[in-house]
């Protein structure tokens, strides 16, 4: 008799890279786009938005993967503490321990004998990991990775970043805000569906709401920069 093995991808396990990927692109669109369009919007030309758009770029990605990583890493250290702490108790009062698990597996709908059945198999297995998995929600899924969520972010922000700067090079210099304001909507839309299409979710919502938010903050950045004047004399 052949034995067939079905392996399921769930969406959870892209969590780790997609969510910072997401935020990062996201930011490097709306954010750099936004700068942009309020530069415009006070009377700066073209060369002094391209500078502007270079340097948003450098330290938004910078400031991207730092964030990422002192936060993701943060997350990275309350997970160990948590681990120790429940290494210690195992060490302690296993027998404890051991009913703890128990009543989690019972709330779950099992048995009081089965409950205690898979427990024990568990604990026998690897105690640690089973506490880790099932009493504090710690799992091999989501666990935090902050050198892949620093990388995702910085490269996923550059890569936004690059919308604002082609349209910059590429537009004529009195088309420039015009054409910086309709490639940030457009890749703000791509975006969303395509981040609704890893996600398993719905694209037309997902490009609505980044969409929508992306076109107050230009809204709003360009409103500010029209209340200045860098035009030359």
């Amino acid at each position: 008799m052949s034995h067939s093995y079905h392996l399921e991808k769930h969406y959870i396990q892209r969590t780790g890279w997609l969510r910072a990927a997401v935020l990062g692109a996201n930011d490097g669109i709306i954010s750099v786009t936004s700068l942009i369009m309020g530069m415009a919007a006070s009377g700066a030309t073209s060369h002094t938005l391209l500078i502007t758009c270079i340097a948003g770029l450098i330290s938004g990605a910078s400031s991207m993967a730092a964030g990422e990583y002192i936060s993701v890493k943060s997350q990275v250290d309350i997970e160990k503490a948590d681990l120790d702490m429940e290494a210690r108790e195992l060490q302690r009062n296993p027998q404890h321990e051991l009913k703890e698990l128990t009543q989690i597996y019972i709330k779950r709908g099992l048995t009081a004998e089965l409950a205690h059945d898979v427990a024990v198999q568990l604990t026998a297995n690897n105690a640690l990991e089973a506490h880790a998995r099932d009493e504090i929600g710690i799992h091999e899924n989501t666990a935090a990775n902050p050198l892949q969520a620093a990388g995702s972010s910085a490269l996923a922000f550059s890569v936004g970043a690059l919308f604002p700067m082609i349209s910059i090079l590429v537009s004529p210099e009195q088309y420039v805000s015009v054409v910086v304001m309709i490639v940030g909507i457009l890749s703000l839309a791509g975006l969303g569906a395509l981040s609704g299409h890893f996600a398993g979710t719905s694209k037309i919502k997902g490009s609505l709401r980044v969409t929508i938010w992306g076109i107050i903050a230009m809204g709003f950045a360009t409103w500010i920069g029209s209340l200045f004047n860098v035009s030359p004399i």
